[in-house]
């Protein structure tokens, strides 16, 4: 029996909680969460801190060690970086203060994991995601068929646009009616963080932390910018991230040239030579959530030892500047180890 502590309602199989002061939102953050635990111990059955997930545990006689690990990965040198920002959007969601990380040398994948990337994995290890194993994932709305809506009677209470769909993964990331046959090249989605944690130990690497994603974000410019190229959204009036135009939830004029997710090499990279470091899918980090952080310098900092949700970063195709304008390097989110969702993806580091 997993250990839950119910907030507001249960949809489905997930627990939904309330949104504290999560302010104008696209909701895709902790209200989606399958599960909240106000037992800050980090101990709670299934998350990976505890060494007792399926999902996280990578047996040596069945997942094979991949070669040439650091293909199609980009090299961050040591330094000291700036991360945070004291000009904060969501001071709860505890952007702030700007601060100095010193980070050792570590690879980044270029790219977001894609599906092809994710099938092989699914093929060689026979891994099946938490959200194939709970039966559903959460869906944005406008995104699904008349038939499959048709078949949904329950949605987040304070998130209307959010459903969950029976038979929903990555495979079929609109339902059980859709499939990835032309999306090979976009990045995986419905995958939890320990889907995510286990796809990476699979190929010798690991999630990157916070503050690696952060600086890996900045794309090395020397002052802090809000995106990976600069503080002007479409420089020259060209779209740079794949995120919602329009009027959310209700109208995406797509004038990126996309209304889901994008293939994993769209758009220009940033400095580092990496791709969609912002928009397109939110990124899991190895991070616990936390709120409250030391001005102090700090080197390698990996977080808090425990805590109940995960931090990702980035942002996806569901970010406006008036809903969750969190498609910037220093904008943050959380949700349980085992969520998944039509906007949660990931990419993988390693140390050196």
């Amino acid at each position: 029996m997993r250990a839950v502590f119910v907030a507001v309602l249960i949809v489905h199989t997930f627990l939904i909680k309330a949104a504290e002061s999560e302010g104008t939102d696209c909701q895709c953050g902790k209200v989606l969460n399958r599960k909240t635990n106000d037992d800050q111990s980090g101990k709670t059955e299934g998350f990976c801190s505890a060494g007792e997930s399926e999902a996280c545990t990578v047996k040596e006689n069945k997942y094979e060690q991949r070669i040439n690990a650091h293909d199609g990965m980009a090299m961050i040198n040591s330094g000291t970086f700036a991360v945070g920002t004291n000009q904060p959007i969501f001071v709860a969601d505890g952007e702030g203060p700007r601060r100095n990380v010193t980070l050792d040398d570590f690879y980044i994948d270029v790219y977001e994991v894609s599906n092809r990337d994710f099938e092989e994995f699914a093929k060689a290890t026979g891994h099946r995601t938490e959200a194939e194993k709970f039966g559903d994932s959460f869906v944005f709305e406008g995104l699904l068929s008349e038939e499959t809506k048709s078949k949904i009677n329950e949605a987040v209470a304070q998130a209307p646009w959010w459903l969950p769909v029976k038979d929903c993964n990555w495979r079929h990331p609109e339902g059980p009616d859709s499939d990835i046959l032309d999306r090979m090249d976009h990045p995986v989605i419905h995958v939890s963080w320990n889907d995510a944690t286990a796809f990476c130990k699979w190929r010798g690497k690991r999630l990157p932390t916070e503050s690696e994603w952060e600086v890996a974000c900045r794309g090395g410019l020397v002052t802090e910018r809000l995106f990976p190229w600069g503080n002007r959204l479409t420089p020259k009036n060209q779209h740079r991230t794949n995120i919602w135009q329009g009027v959310f939830p209700s109208n995406n004029s797509a004038e990126d040239g996309f209304v889901g997710t994008a293939p994993i090499t769209e758009f220009p990279p940033n400095g580092y030579g990496l791709y969609n470091m912002v928009g397109n899918v939110w990124e899991w980090t190895s991070d616990w959530w936390v709120t409250e952080h030391s001005d102090k310098p700090a080197k390698n900092p990996v977080g808090p030892s425990s805590g109940t949700d995960k931090v990702k970063k980035g942002g996806s195709y569901l970010c406006h500047e008036s809903y969750c304008y969190r498609y910037r390097c220093a904008a943050r989110s959380q949700n349980t180890p085992d969520t998944s969702a039509g906007n949660l993806g990931f990419r993988c580091a390693m140390s050196i």
